[in-house]
């Protein structure tokens, strides 16, 4: 298809290439501009074609570091085959810190497949979807809590029920390994990258990367080595670092506790935690009322806290825990 996205980097051509996306973009300031979306290939001969990206929620700031190491320092005759690499997709969130974009407020993770001609933040889901996915054959979509959740390193993977993709799925769970790995059903008639994927028959991993707005000591190389493991299993590169002995929990479902009033939350378990049906989760303090009991969550099943909300003040409807169940033994 189409598209009024333009680059000039040149897919099919061996070794690295760095540059931009030029998203045409007219504003009082600049008539004639674009948006500037970085973007690089790493290409050497045959193999996998890998599509790696960070930024599509502009405040998960774990994977623009971790892609931008691995363009800076992967070596050309490591790879077999291409890695493509977007470290900021959704550029003008990641530019301004922000989950969605300040020009035309899109969640890029909302706008799969996208429109050509449509507004930025459509334009570069359409672009990713019927150009890049067109090409490839992984995507790797590196996101975290961003500013408003926690997590304890998770790897996610969306399937179907007869998921072609399920047993490499799990070959690449246990290479990166990381301490979650949770499992759950999403259909390819969505909005979110996992979906485009599906649409286009690519294998897609998704991981959430602790997040909090900030960068988490150690976090960098914990997950960066584990996508290295992971490249290196799926055949793109010829080497990566080896992983400590050790048994990451995986779960088939998830459950989320959500608040019921607006107020100040006060949480009463942290991820990594495991729960149980009717434990205290969080106490809803309504400060602007003197004198008012704190209104109490509990939490409706077993399972282990995957992340947990950051910021105290809340409304009504606001994500307060994600919590992985049914685990795998």
């Amino acid at each position: 298809m189409s598209s009024l996205i333009s680059t000039k980097i040149d897919f099919d051509k061996d070794g690295i290439q760095h540059g931009y996306l030029q998203l045409l973009h007219s504003v009082h300031r600049s008539a004639y501009g674009f948006i500037p979306i970085p973007i690089a290939s790493l290409k050497n001969g045959d193999g996998p074609t890998v599509l790696l990206m960070a930024g599509n929620h502009g405040d998960e700031y774990e994977g623009q570091v971790i892609l931008s190491n691995l363009i800076r320092t992967l070596p050309l005759d490591q790879i077999r085959g291409q890695l493509i690499i977007l470290p900021m997709a959704n550029f003008p969130a990641a530019e301004a810190g922000l989950r969605t974009s300040p020009i035309d407020q899109g969640n890029l993770n909302r706008s799969f497949p996208g429109v050509d001609t449509g507004t930025p933040t459509q334009q570069i889901a359409h672009y990713i979807e019927h150009t890049l996915l067109e090409r490839a054959d992984f995507l790797f979509d590196l996101h975290s809590g961003g500013s408003s959740l926690f997590y304890t390193p998770t790897l996610l993977f969306s399937v179907t029920s007869d998921d072609p993709h399920l047993a490499m799925k799990r070959e690449i769970a246990d290479a990166f390994s990381l301490p979650h790995t949770l499992y759950f059903e999403r259909s390819d008639a969505g909005s979110f990258s996992s979906a485009a994927a599906f649409r286009k028959g690519v294998c897609s991993i998704l991981t959430e990367l602790a997040g909090g707005g900030t960068v988490s000591k150690g976090l960098p190389k914990l997950a960066g080595d584990g996508l290295l493991r992971s490249l290196h299993r799926i055949g793109v590169i010829t080497s990566a670092p080896e992983a400590a002995p050790s048994k990451g929990r995986v779960f088939s479902e998830e459950a989320s506790i959500f608040a019921t009033e607006p107020g100040v939350y006060e949480p009463l378990a942290d991820p990594g935690e495991d729960v149980v049906e009717g434990q205290p989760a969080a106490l809803i303090h309504r400060t602007e009322t003197p004198g008012r009991e704190p209104i109490e969550l509990f939490f409706e099943g077993k399972g282990v806290i995957l992340a947990k909300r950051q910021g105290a003040r809340v409304i009504r409807g606001d994500c307060l825990f994600h919590i992985g169940q049914n685990e795998e033994l």
